[in-house]
């Protein structure tokens, strides 16, 4: 009786350990320790279009160099998701102890399209917009008190984006080869939410934001795409996971 006495005690002494052990929270390689700390993020990115058509957006288009109409009348103009990624560090200043400034500079490559369809459907065609983009976003993050190894947060601010790399040229193209094209640095306000999770060397934050630009990122040009359009406007929406 006694050796069942003393192995049930040894149980229950075990079990108040570890059940001790779980409620001591992980340090996440005390980031949150300081007010300054530094990481890094791996991005999924879905982009698509915003539009804004001109009012007579469904009239044929007449080539002046031609002297004739050169496509059939709109029937439709529109944008489709595409994925991108993107990589990037983070910078976080901690104001207080449930409000921290983030610093988010990324490297962004994701492309965008316009799907134009029209009376003849053997003219439908999609322009496709290649962009490789740094965006620097400046945002204010709001955490929720920590329970365990867990806190909630939103935060929301403003980006800068600027696109990098080559551009084709379209001077010499046909009137029907002929890129629709975007201004090489807008603003963006952004929103989203997310929570970090503590482990014992680091901190990972799974975060989801939507982001839009402000003003048009339209290049306003006299050809076939880009005349039947009055205003362009990105939709971005990121997928991120932050490591700190």
């Amino acid at each position: 009786m006694n050796l069942k006495r003393y192995l049930i005690v040894f149980i229950l002494m075990f079990c108040s350990n570890l059940l001790f052990a779980q409620r001591v929270p992980a340090w996440g390689g005390g980031a949150d320790l300081q007010d300054l700390s530094f990481g890094f993020s791996f991005s999924y990115v879905s982009s698509d279009f915003k539009i804004v058509k001109q009012p007579d957006w469904r009239n044929p288009y007449f080539d002046a160099g031609s002297n004739q109409y050169i496509t059939t009348a709109l029937n439709s103009i529109s944008s489709k998701s595409l994925p991108g990624f993107s990589v990037g560090f983070l910078t976080r200043y901690r104001l207080t102890e449930h409000l921290e400034a983030r610093f988010t500079p990324s490297l962004v490559f994701a492309d965008r399209n316009l799907t134009y369809t029209y009376l003849d459907p053997s003219q439908n065609t999609t322009r496709q917009v290649q962009t490789t983009t740094v965006d620097v976003p400046l945002s204010l993050k709001i955490k929720s008190d920590r329970i365990g190894d867990f806190r909630a947060y939103i935060l929301g601010g403003l980006k800068y984006s600027h696109t990098i790399g080559s551009k084709k040229s379209d001077a010499n193209a046909d009137p029907l080869d002929k890129l629709v094209k975007n201004v090489s640095g807008y603003n963006s306000y952004e929103a989203g939410l997310g929570c970090d999770i503590y482990f014992e060397y680091f901190k990972l934050s799974p975060e989801i934001k939507i982001s839009n630009s402000i003003g048009n990122v339209l290049v306003q040009d006299n050809n076939p795409f880009s005349a039947p359009i009055n205003k362009l406007s990105l939709h971005t929406i990121m997928f991120s996971l932050f490591f700190e």
